[in-house]
């Protein structure tokens, strides 16, 4: 084998390795916690400080709060756009890609933490007791009005102040503040009947059964009545218990995960169209194409060429 072999191997490898999703990890920011389990700051802040680690889509390993109270953007959150405005709130599942442009006047607030810091430190509570954390795949932005996102912004406020100074059990206070704003956001939503889950504990795990099993077999397995049978329930359950979570169909839930994946390997990896169709299970190339076209509003062709042009 020749130096031109080598030379090679290695363009293609680090060309791979290049298009790879960067994974931000909280450890990444100035964490105020020597565990690196929670970080807090202003969005103006926290822009200047990290802003060459976040500039393009990333993906995190944490849960992540924004509140917006000036300013305007699009903040894109697996390839769906959000618009930022004063009282925008958003909420980022560990493993979702995001990225935004913003204006120069935008400020707000954000915090990250792990979920053992939330969950280790509230016994009987969950993350997962909060619709905006039931599943990577429900809606991830709210609008608050003037009121409520000043009563989120002094707590907020609170939060980020208690961080920097370290007082005496401030790693509790943190926590309290933490579930303090959960419960706030999640009456907020409830009274403004923006969220239409009820405390069915059944459904809920047999919806996190659901979900865990469309993660690990999506690519292979694409029928509702497989993953019901898989459950030990009927389809028409499996129907009624997504439906009831998500506000969608098993099927539609089923090929948004394809989809979000055949995305993402557009975007990032330099597999060809027919590549990507055989890995997300798909022999037929042109039904692959239909699906993702009815789904996104675009060709394969055309998103590549989309993120190719805006630098991503």
């Amino acid at each position: 084998m020749n130096i031109d072999y080598f030379l090679c191997v290695f363009l293609i490898l680090y060309l791979y390795e290049m298009k790879q999703i960067d994974l931000v990890e909280i450890k990444d920011f100035q964490a105020q916690l020597n565990d690196k389990q929670f970080y807090a700051n202003t969005i103006s802040t926290h822009l200047l400080q990290n802003h060459k680690r976040i500039e393009k889509p990333h993906k995190h390993n944490f849960y992540a709060t924004f509140l917006f109270i000036k300013g305007h953007g699009i903040h894109e959150i697996d390839y769906n756009s959000f618009e930022v405005k004063p009282g925008a709130l958003f909420f980022l599942y560990p493993g979702q890609i995001h990225s935004w442009e913003l204006s120069a006047d935008c400020e707000g607030f954000l915090f990250f933490h792990t979920p053992d810091f939330f969950e280790k430190a509230n016994a009987g509570s969950s993350l997962k007791d909060f619709p905006f954390f039931h599943s990577n795949f429900i809606q991830k932005c709210f609008y608050l009005d003037v009121e409520q996102s000043k009563e989120i912004q002094t707590l907020l406020e609170s939060l980020i102040s208690e961080s920097e100074m370290s007082q005496w059990k401030y790693q509790q206070m943190i926590i309290l503040y933490v579930h303090q704003l959960y419960i706030k956001i999640k009456r907020f939503l409830d009274h403004r009947k923006l969220s239409n889950f009820k405390e069915g504990k059944h459904y809920e795990k047999l919806f996190w059964e659901f979900e865990k099993l469309v993660e690990k077999l999506y690519k292979e397995e694409k029928s509702a009545s497989a993953y019901a049978n898989r459950l030990s329930i009927s389809q028409k359950h499996l129907s009624r218990v997504v439906k009831h979570m998500a506000e969608k169909t098993p099927t539609q839930f089923i090929t948004e995960r394809v989809i979000l994946e055949a995305q993402r390997l557009i975007h990032f990896s330099n597999l060809n169209f027919q590549e990507i169709a055989n890995e997300l299970g798909y022999e037929d190339y042109s039904y692959f194409t239909k699906i993702f076209k009815k789904e996104t509003n675009e060709t394969p062709t055309n998103f590549r060429v989309k993120y190719k042009k805006d630098g991503f």
